[in-house]
């Protein structure tokens, strides 16, 4: 049996990287059991305030933000920590060699309908500079020494890359290990699935508009392909949909709101969700550039995504260029 820790040393991961992680799922382990009690531990339903993204927050979102903000300040070799539920980074420890960027709960909209949420978290070197300063976390995803994911589904299941591929482990209940389950996982290069809110099309520009009436268009269309559609609204199950069988998951820019490039954050989700990909023989980019290579501006800064199998997501790609 092989566990992360077995993982992490067979990838030579120094031990203070590895403690990082670690603290990070150890918080995990405790969200899936407040998940797993739903209803019955009092976390669904709405709480009483919005994050800084003017979002209404779910009661497991606070609940899962300050358990790890809490844990990971006690983690000597996190030096500071960025979330998605709050206005700016907290400092944590003076020597600590990391910054952890994380998302809480992505998909949190589906918690009161039990549909599958998750944690998604970044790991930057922290490069000696003060932590509790927002340009201190304004690396681009290419810095990344580790990002993944754990999901919260019938099972919970964390994906994870240090720089050296994407494996995936199962949380076993008897001994509370995530054991691996499947090794150095790659993304099919073609595909015919497809997941974007098609609810947003009038709002969409005119190449994401084409590229996506010829996808429905079928057989009978350009691309001479029948495709299906998935929508599940949580970036974390698009993903592992994608690294398990292919597909192209899309959140473009609409012109609703024109001055915030897409709905997505670079740091929380853009960056960890493209290591991923990218580690696992895919392809992530904003319409222009691959995601990773964004240099960020700003801790909350919103980016479009298309993600995913690599010959799909060139073939979004050319129709931007054209």
């Amino acid at each position: 049996m092989q566990t992360v820790q077995t993982i992490l040393e067979k990838h030579r991961v120094s031990d203070s990287l590895a403690q990082a992680i670690h603290c990070v799922l150890d918080c995990s382990k405790e969200i899936s059991v407040l998940l797993q009690k739903g209803a019955m531990a009092g976390v669904l339903g709405s709480a009483e305030n919005e994050n800084v993204q003017g979002e209404t927050q779910k009661k497991l979102d606070v609940i899962s933000n300050d358990l790890l903000k809490e844990r990971l300040a006690e983690c000597p070799v996190v030096a500071g920590i960025a979330s998605e539920e709050e206005d700016l980074p907290v400092a944590a420890n003076e020597d600590g060699q990391y910054l952890v960027i994380y998302d809480p709960l992505d998909g949190s909209s589906n918690i009161d309908i039990n549909v599958t949420v998750g944690t998604i978290f970044s790991i930057l070197p922290s490069r000696g500079e003060d932590p509790s300063k927002e340009a201190t976390y304004l690396q681009n995803g290419r810095q990344q020494v580790a990002a993944g994911y754990v999901l919260y589904g019938p099972a919970t299941m964390l994906v994870m890359s240090t720089g050296k591929g994407v494996d995936i482990f199962t949380l076993d209940p008897t001994s509370n290990e995530f054991v691996l389950t499947q090794e150095q996982v790659q993304i099919t290069p073609s595909t015919k699935e497809f997941a974007i809110n098609m609810s947003n099309q009038r709002f969409w520009a005119e190449p994401v508009q084409t590229y996506v009436s010829d996808l429905l268009a079928g057989e009978e269309g350009p691309l001479a392909k029948r495709y299906n559609m998935r929508w599940i609204a949580a970036m974390v199950a698009e993903v592992h949909r994608i690294l398990n069988r292919g597909g192209i998951f899309m959140y473009p820019w609409d012109n609703r709101e024109p001055n915030k490039p897409g709905k997505l954050r670079l740091m929380y989700e853009g960056n960890p969700m493209s290591m991923l990909v990218e580690q696992a023989g895919g392809l992530s980019v904003n319409g222009e550039i691959n995601i990773m290579d964004i240099e960020p501006e700003k801790i909350h800064q919103r980016v479009p995504v298309f993600l995913g199998s690599k010959e799909e997501v060139e073939k979004a790609l050319s129709y931007h260029k054209a």
